[in-house]
């Protein structure tokens, strides 16, 4: 029995060939090949930004021209700043405690966009000192109450903690009854980022605005010295701190803590951040953690880490360096320290402790150390601003960050009109432009890598190498009966080559038109796709560190796949069986807005039909909630165009077939 099981095998296995058959093409198996392809161009980025450091520290006059560089590269990639309006500033409650007191505050950052927070006041006149608490990840946002904010207020040092959007009462996602429709606020954060960086920003632009409004609030008070201001922060607060300190010149003294490391260990260590801790082209623009700190060279500043913290305290080490060296060229490395704790994550008390020393030190000139003893116990009706505990429940008129993306989306409209009225040029350049991509010149080298005769067709396995790029598996499918009028048809399927050369019935329906196929998986996919155990799910994206690591190095994922596509039509015209050929493209899923922009790009492309695929940008602002959305952004394209729009460009070349 067994062996008439064997035999039976052997004899399916000749009539379902292409079923039986292995997929696979590259003349390697590596599941982490794209990301360590990526993980090249941020070393070599940052390799040359190390060269450019080293140049900038040999005087103190190109060590300031460095800083001014990197703060006018933070502003080319940050985005506009909005006009400022009027705070509309509310103090809806105040509770007095032992020695201090905590006002209730909401303003508008924006018309309609409210932020909610509570100022720790000292008792007494005043003015006092202030600095910014910007809060961490918790869910919570400012609630429950700071006790770096309660020390520091005891210490006459006011203090105003700041609820970021996704957080405390300013979560986005929320039903009828406040609860959050997401695991957290790293999911929140990322999910914004995307309709936020289609439209041209980021959240983490959005909460510096916040926080610069909030420095505007203090200014407001009487009870303030606007000449005092500081800002503190740890963990996703650490990086909106970072992210601060270049752009708001207030700003007299800072701690980062439980952030402050090199980006290029976090992407090469554990991959990309959350979504509040990227602006796209950081590594384009060669900014590391490290240049957002030293853009306040050489005001005071205090790095805070931990020893065990999973924010890698050797870059950490690293980073510092370069800040302590850069500080000693301007003539005041005093100003610029480092305290390393036998702890994790977050701000225990040896980290309040020297928080509230180091500030007391520069607004006070005092430089006895704080000791914290015990502190107040705040209930939750005190810092509470809102009346369900979240803002889009309670304030009627409160624009969400989801609608806000909507309208933007909507008054954009006028310019991607008057962008398709340019000439023909001037469109492409921009196209390739926000793709980061320019038109491939290198040669491709093409390796067969296998071939089997099958039932019907002959099937040959090819590797496309181009230098710089990643290499191409591709399958080609050559019928018995094709002949000198044969199309090709090159089928980009959204889960793998293998699962259409596994389709026996599709197969066979090209097959029997005499049609050649070219199955291929562009990088990220079937043969290259990243293992999914490397990818958090709480960032919704199955390939989440190579979508966001390519936004660093300025090369969108998508543009990388655009020039694939090329690269294979480049081996179409130089194989002999395929040459001088109609090229048909047929493309589904999360291959959509590639195969789009290719057939826009490249008229080797006869004809595309594309299915089961986003149709709009505008479909990721209505649903934010959904995943793999960042495998498809591309920073800013809102102001320029949509897919319908490239569509109509390639004059029914290009079709959704559903």
């Amino acid at each position: 029995m067994r062996h008439f099981k064997t035999f039976t095998f052997i004899i399916l296995s000749i009539f379902l060939g292409q079923a039986q058959t292995n997929s696979d093409a590259l003349s390697f198996k590596m599941n982490t090949a794209y990301n360590n392809h990526l993980l090249r161009d941020i070393h070599q980025q940052y390799s040359e930004r190390k060269d450019e450091l080293a140049e900038a520290l040999k005087s103190k006059k190109t060590l300031l021209a460095y800083r001014d560089n990197c703060i006018k590269s933070y502003k080319e990639i940050f985005g506009d700043f909005p006009e400022k309006s009027t705070l509309n500033e509310k103090v809806v409650g105040i509770t007095q405690f032992n020695g201090f007191r905590i006002e209730k505050i909401i303003f508008e950052s924006v018309p309609k966009r409210y932020v909610t927070a509570n100022l720790y006041i000292p008792d007494g006149k005043g003015p006092f000192p202030v600095s910014l608490e910007l809060c961490g990840h918790g869910a919570g946002g400012k609630i429950p109450a700071s006790r770096a904010a309660i020390l520091l207020a005891t210490n006459n040092i006011a203090v105003l903690v700041v609820d970021p959007i996704g957080q405390g009462e300013r979560i986005q996602f929320v039903d009828e009854n406040s609860k959050s429709q997401t695991r957290g606020a790293t999911t929140e954060h990322t999910l914004l980022n995307m309709g936020a960086n289609l439209i041209g920003t980021s959240v983490a632009a959005y909460e510096y605005w916040d926080n610069h409004r909030a420095l505007d609030y203090l200014e407001t008070r009487a009870d303030i010295d606007k000449n005092k201001m500081g800002v503190y922060g740890s963990s996703g607060g650490g990086t909106q701190t970072a992210y601060m300190l270049g752009l708001d010149e207030r700003i007299k003294v800072a701690t980062v803590c439980s952030y402050f490391t090199q980006r290029e260990r976090v992407f090469d260590v554990y991959g990309a951040s959350d979504g509040c801790q990227h602006i796209p082209y950081e590594g384009k623009k060669h900014l590391e953690i490290a240049d957002f700190v030293l853009m306040m060279a050489p005001k005071p500043v205090l790095i805070m880490s931990g020893k065990y913290d999973f924010v890698d305290y050797w870059g950490a080490t690293q980073a510092f360096k370069e800040l302590k060296t850069a500080y000693s060229v301007l003539g005041q490395p005093e100003n610029v320290n480092m305290l390393s704790v036998e702890s994790g994550h977050g701000m225990p008390k040896p980290k309040r402790e020297a928080l509230a020393s180091w500030l007391k030190k520069y607004f006070y000139q005092d430089n006895t150390p704080v000791l914290e003893n015990a502190l107040a116990s705040i209930p939750f009706d005190a810092l509470k601003c809102t009346e369900t505990g979240q803002v889009i429940t309670s304030i009627p008129d409160n624009v969400s960050i989801p609608k806000y993306h909507l309208q933007v989306w909507e008054s954009l409209k006028k310019d991607r009109n008057a962008f398709f009225k340019n000439d023909e040029t001037i469109i492409k350049n921009k196209v390739l432009e926000l793709l980061g991509l320019e038109i491939p010149k290198e040669q491709i080298d093409i390796q067969q890598t296998g071939e089997s005769n099958l039932r019907k067709f002959d099937l040959r396995k090819y590797q496309i190498n181009r230098n710089g790029q990643m290499p191409v598996p591709c399958l080609v499918l050559i019928p018995e009966n094709a002949n000198p009028k044969s199309n090709v048809v090159l089928y980009l399927n959204e889960s793998g080559k293998d699962e259409i050369l596994s389709n026996e019935s599709l197969i066979d329906d090209y097959i029997n038109q005499g049609t050649i196929l070219v199955l291929a998986d562009l990088r990220g996919f079937g043969e290259t796709a990243d293992p999914i155990n490397l990818n958090d799910s709480k960032y919704w994206n199955w390939e989440y560190r190579d979508a966001m690591a390519s936004m660093h190095i300025g090369k969108p994922i998508m543009g990388q796949r655009v020039i694939d596509i090329m690269t294979i039509l480049d081996f179409i015209e130089q194989t002999p069986e395929l040459e001088k050929r109609h090229i048909n493209l047929i493309a589904n899923g999360l291959y959509g807005p590639t195969a789009i922009h290719a057939t826009f790009l490249d008229k080797r492309i006869a004809h595309a039909e594309i299915t089961r695929s986003v149709k709009s940008f505008k479909d990721y602002l209505e649903t934010p909630i959904q995943k793999d959305i960042y495998t498809n952004v591309l920073y800013g394209v809102a102001k320029y165009y949509d897919l319908k729009d490239l569509i109509n460009k390639t004059k029914n070349r290009a079709v959704f077939m559903d």
